[in-house]
């Protein structure tokens, strides 16, 4: 298995970052169309803030409302498993910091923080793209629906894994971050607490809030108490405690919402299709797309203000984000077919 090191993992790229859109493209028309993330176009509505959510740091019994709104709206059957945190991405970085594990097998291709922070916590990380090969390290870690490519693995196998990694006193991590709007049974929520499992949720993705910095760590209650104190007091800000409990709390939205973006992404399908690429995978937030001149198709939208995903270890790859609406997706099928 190929190993990656700290030293192998320099800066990461990422989606979204329109600056530097508009530096590789700077005649580019504005406003942007940023269809490089996986950030659902359609936002919760926020609802009206209390002063004091802003002017007062947040109580401690608001943050435990919250996991329990977040409990119930995963799944998870004891609020004492659930931790909120300022997004999830400070939980990838931390979980190499409290359990320190020698190896650990990553099932890619995937999202590329993990490795990262593995890597820097000082764990040799070995990048498989076998599910099978997960088993052969101390540690494991997938993402589940995957990112980018839409992979999903079945949560018996990912049970009986973290059994298996429990006996050898393991961590397995499964970054559920595009799960809520999946349809049901895929999550591991249901199978905590288990001594070896650990579960993100993400907020931001699924809310299309992502500025709000929201998402979960789902844990047995030691782990997750361990989490809690590693994050210290006032984590998550008053703004996020008051949006995220409207938002779980709220069903009917999250179910209107997965019905309209598994519209619109059948939609996008015969966009990228109709262009002459071929869809290989994805989620309800986001597409991926292979042909041969995707470094073309990318500067073709780059120059007409839409920015696409690009992979520079797959460069036929193209992922594509939703449009929101009618005249977005019109914006890009017109660019698509620009030559």
């Amino acid at each position: 298995m190929p190993g990656i090191t700290a030293r192998s993992c320099g800066a990461l790229t990422h989606g979204g970052h329109l600056g530097a859109a508009r530096r590789l493209f700077p005649g580019a028309p504005e406003p942007w169309l940023d269809l490089s993330t996986g950030i659902n176009p359609l936002p919760y509505p926020m609802p009206p803030l209390p002063p004091d959510c802003i002017t007062r740091l947040p109580e401690p019994e608001a943050v435990t409302r919250l996991e329990g709104v977040a409990a119930a709206a995963y799944g998870v059957s004891d609020p004492a498993c659930v931790v909120a945190a300022p997004g999830t991405q400070i939980l990838i970085n931390l979980l190499p910091r409290l359990w320190a594990l020698p190896d650990i097998a990553i099932l890619g291709p995937t999202y590329a923080e993990h490795a990262h922070a593995w890597a820097l916590a000082g764990s040799r990380v070995h990048a498989v793209t076998d599910p099978a090969a997960l088993d052969a390290c101390r540690g494991a870690a997938l993402c589940n629906p995957n990112n980018p490519d839409g992979r999903r693995t079945a949560p018996a196998e990912l049970v009986a894994l973290a059994d298996r990694i429990a006996a050898r006193g393991g961590l397995l991590v499964v970054d559920e971050a595009f799960m809520d709007l999946e349809g049901p049974g895929l999550s591991l929520a249901g199978a905590l607490p288990h001594p070896a499992l650990i579960v993100l949720r993400s907020f931001g993705k699924t809310y299309g809030l992502a500025g709000l910095r929201l998402g979960f760590a789902l844990a047995a209650p030691d782990r997750a108490d361990a989490i809690r104190a590693a994050l210290g007091p006032w984590a998550v800000s008053g703004p996020a405690i008051a949006a995220g409990m409207a938002a779980l709390a709220d069903r009917r939205w999250r179910d209107a919402t997965a019905a309209r973006l598994a519209s619109d992404v059948a939609v996008l399908d015969a966009l990228l299709t109709e262009a002459g690429m071929t869809v290989i995978g994805g989620t309800n937030l986001f597409r991926l797309a292979e042909t041969e001149r995707a470094e073309e198709v990318f500067s073709r939208l780059g120059r007409a203000g839409i920015m696409a995903r690009r992979f520079e270890d797959q460069p036929h790859w193209l992922r594509f984000g939703l449009p929101a609406n009618e005249p977005e997706f019109s914006r890009l099928r017109a660019a698509l077919r620009r030559h």
